[in-house]
């Protein structure tokens, strides 16, 4: 394939002047000596290519598996952090039923002077009313 490329090149006989037999072999020669170091040279481009290939190959193998072990431990942290949290939630829920519990006992006995103050209200109208 590559001969056929530099045969193309080469000036015809018919338009060149005819060279001895020795030089002609030379030529050929020559141009089989370029096609095989343009072969060799194709062949450790595209060998390292593959190897390109493959190191990109490993590096996105390596960061997907380094990417997975870092949402792994975002994971946990999240989940840490959940727990703490709902202990503290748990903490103030529970402080904040024993104020409303408080709340509602004060209202409760405030209710009850409320009534008495008004009852000692009422007998304090009578009893004026009544001297």
């Amino acid at each position: 394939q590559m001969d056929a490329f530099f045969f193309d090149k080469l000036p015809s006989t018919s338009q060149s002047t005819p060279k001895p037999r020795h030089e002609t072999t030379q030529v050929h020669s020559r141009i089989d000596d370029i096609g095989k170091k343009v072969q060799d040279l194709v062949g450790k481009i595209n060998d390292s290519r593959t190897m390109d290939q493959t190191i990109m190959d490993n590096f996105q193998d390596k960061l997907v598996e380094k990417v997975g072990e870092i949402c792994g431990q975002m994971t946990e942290h999240m989940y840490t952090v959940y727990e703490e949290n709902s202990h503290a939630m748990q903490a103030t829920l529970q402080e904040l039923t024993l104020v409303l519990e408080s709340c509602s006992k004060l209202n409760t006995e405030l209710h009850t002077a409320s009534q008495a103050l008004a009852g000692l209200n009422r007998g304090l109208t009578l009893h004026r009313s009544t001297e």
